[in-house]
C-alpha cells in the first residue's frame, strides 16, 4: 500500500524509470480488520478522491445498467485522476464463472464482471487512476480478475498484532474522548486481546464507556475493561438466571476441573498462562460457567505438539472431573469443550500431519485428488477406509488425553472439592483467592508423560491462531 500512496503522491519518480502503477490491488481479510478504513487511509496520505461504492450497487434489475454504472465510475475517476476507486465487496459481482459459484440466472452479473474486467483493461499505462477492491471471500473470485494488469497485488489485512492493538484502543480513546482512570494501562489491555479485529476493539471501548456509565461513574475504569473483555469472550451475565441445587454443584466442579487440569498443565509447560478466573454465572450463547485463561502476554503465531496436547487435557478437565466426584454420572455440561477438543484433534491429525500411523498427510488432498488452483478439490474420490483411520486416530487422541485428564483430577481430589465448594458458595472466584488454591495443585507423572514423552517430533511447530482461551461449560 505504501508503493500506491508514494506513486499518487510523486508519479514522475516512478514514470521515469519505465514503472508503472499497480493497475488494482485487492484487500483480502475478515470482517473488522479495517480494509474500508485502510483504502480511505491511502486516499487520505495520498491526497487524492476517494471515490468509494458497493459491488452490490452494480446489480439492478434491468440487464445492461450494472455494466453503464461501471463505464461512468470509471469515466468519472479518470477526470479527476489521480484519483483511488474503492470497490467494497467485489465478490457481490466478481464470482468465479466456471460453474462452482455460479448462480442462477446471473446473466447481469457477468456482463457487469466483464465490464469492469474491460475498464481495467483499457486504463492508459500511465494512468494515475488505481482500484482498491475488498472482499473476505477471496477464494470465489474469478481467475480473470486476479490476474496481472488488473489486481496486480493482493493485500492480506490481518488481526492487528499488540502493538497495533494498543495503537487503535488509544485512536478510539482519543476520539470519543474516554475519560481513563489512573489504573487503566492500555498497553495491558491490548495484550489481553489477542485476535481482535479493530472493529472487535472499537466495541470493546464503547462497551467499557458503557458498563462505567451504568455504574454512575466519572471514570473509565480497568475493571471495566476486563468486564468488557469477558463479555465479548464468554457472552453477558445473566444476573437473573442464577444456577440452584445439583446442577450449581456440578457446573461449579466443572469449572473446577478445568482449573485444577490447566494449573497442572501450565506447571509442565515454561511459559503458558495460569487460570485468573472461575465463574458460574450463566452467559447469553448457552455457557453455565466461565474457566478465564489469559493469553501470553507477547502475540504467538504458531502452537507446538505439547502445548496441543495440554489444550485437549485441559478441554476434558470439566468432564473429568464430573466424571470423579459424582462416579460416572456425568451432564451435557461438556458440550461445547468436547466439541472444541474434537475439532483440535482432527486438524492434529488429518492437516498438520502429527499422527504416526498416517504420517505427515493432508487427508483432504488426499481424498480429493489434489488441490486446483481456487485452493478446492476437482474430484472426490471414495476413500472410506483412509475417513475410517482418521476417525479412529481422532477417537483415540480424545480418548487418551480424558484418561490424562482423570488421572489429574484423581490426583488433586483436596483442591477439587475444595475449590468446587469455595465456587459454589460465592459464585465467582479470582485474584488471590483463586491462586491459593491452584498453588496446591500437582501433575501427576501420567500427564508429563502425555504431554511430552510420546512425540518423538514434539518440537513441531502448528500453524494455529491463538485467540484468548475461554473454556466454559
Amino acid at each position: 500500500m505504501l508503493v500506491v500512496q508514494e506513486f499518487l503522491r510523486n508519479p514522475d519518480r516512478y514514470i521515469k524509470l519505465g514503472a508503472r502503477p499497480p493497475r488494482g490491488v485487492l484487500l483480502v481479510g475478515l470482517p473488522g480488520t479495517g480494509k474500508t478504513l485502510l483504502a480511505k487511509a491511502v486516499a487520505g496520505e495520498a491526497d487524492v478522491p476517494f471515490i468509494s461504492c458497493s459491488a452490490s450497487e452494480f446489480v439492478e434489475l434491468y440487464v445492461g445498467m450494472g455494466a453503464s454504472r461501471v463505464r461512468d465510475l470509471f469515466a468519472r475517476a479518470k477526470k479527476e485522476a489521480p484519483s483511488i476507486i474503492f470497490i467494497d465487496e467485489i465478490d457481490a459481482v466478481a464470482k468465479s464463472r466456471d460453474g462452482k459459484f455460479r448462480i442462477v440466472s446471473n446473466d447481469e452479473r457477468e456482463q457487469t464482471l466483464n465490464q469492469l474486467l474491460t475498464e481495467m483493461d483499457g486504463f492508459d499505462s500511465n494512468s494515475a487512476v488505481i482500484v482498491l477492491g475488498a472482499t473476505n471471500r477471496a477464494d470465489v473470485l474469478d481467475p480473470a480478475l486476479r490476474r496481472p494488469g488488473r489486481f496486480d497485488r493482493v493485500v492480506t489485512v490481518e488481526a492487528p498484532d499488540r502493538k497495533g492493538r494498543e495503537a487503535i484502543l488509544k485512536v478510539h480513546a482519543l476520539k470519543k474522548e474516554l475519560p481513563l482512570g489512573k489504573d487503566v494501562d492500555l498497553s495491558g489491555i491490548a495484550s489481553m486481546t489477542t485476535g481482535f479485529t479493530g472493529a472487535d476493539l472499537a466495541n470493546l471501548v464503547n462497551e467499557a464507556a458503557l458498563l462505567a456509565g451504568r455504574k454512575s461513574k466519572t471514570l473509565v475504569e480497568k475493571i471495566d475493561f476486563i468486564q468488557a473483555v469477558e463479555r465479548s469472550l464468554a457472552g453477558i451475565e445473566k444476573k437473573t438466571a442464577k444456577l440452584q441445587g445439583s446442577e450449581r454443584a456440578v457446573v461449579a466442579r466443572h469449572e473446577a476441573g478445568h482449573a485444577v487440569v490447566g494449573t497442572a498443565v501450565a506447571s509442565l509447560l515454561p511459559g503458558q498462562p495460569r487460570v485468573e478466573k472461575l465463574s458460574i454465572l450463566p452467559r447469553t450463547g448457552g455457557a453455565l460457567g466461565f474457566t478465564y485463561t489469559p493469553p501470553t502476554t507477547e502475540d504467538r503465531y504458531l502452537l507446538f505438539i505439547d502445548e496441543l496436547r495440554g489444550r485437549l487435557v485441559t478441554l476434558l478437565g470439566g468432564r473429568a472431573a464430573e466424571d470423579v466426584v459424582y462416579s460416572g454420572r456425568v451432564s451435557t455440561g461438556a458440550l461445547d469443550d468436547i466439541r472444541r477438543a474434537t475439532d483440535m484433534a482432527y486438524k492434529a491429525i488429518a492437516e498438520y500431519g502429527l499422527s504416526r500411523t498416517i504420517g505427515p498427510v493432508s487427508v483432504g488432498t488426499l481424498s480429493g485428488g489434489g488441490m486446483d488452483e481456487s485452493g478446492g478439490s476437482p474430484w472426490g474420490r471414495e476413500q472410506g477406509h483412509l475417513v475410517d483411520l482418521v476417525q479412529r486416530e481422532v477417537k483415540e487422541m480424545l480418548q487418551s488425553a480424558m484418561e490424562v485428564a482423570l488421572c489429574v483430577v484423581r490426583a488433586n481430589p483436596t483442591v477439587l472439592e475444595g475449590l468446587g465448594a469455595h465456587l459454589e458458595e460465592k459464585e465467582k472466584v479470582e485474584g488471590e483467592e483463586l491462586q491459593e488454591w491452584l498453588k496446591l495443585v500437582v501433575a501427576p507423572e501420567e500427564l508429563a508423560s502425555f504431554v511430552r514423552g510420546q512425540q518423538q517430533a514434539s518440537f513441531l511447530p502448528l500453524p494455529l491462531p491463538l485467540p484468548a482461551q475461554a473454556a466454559g461449560s
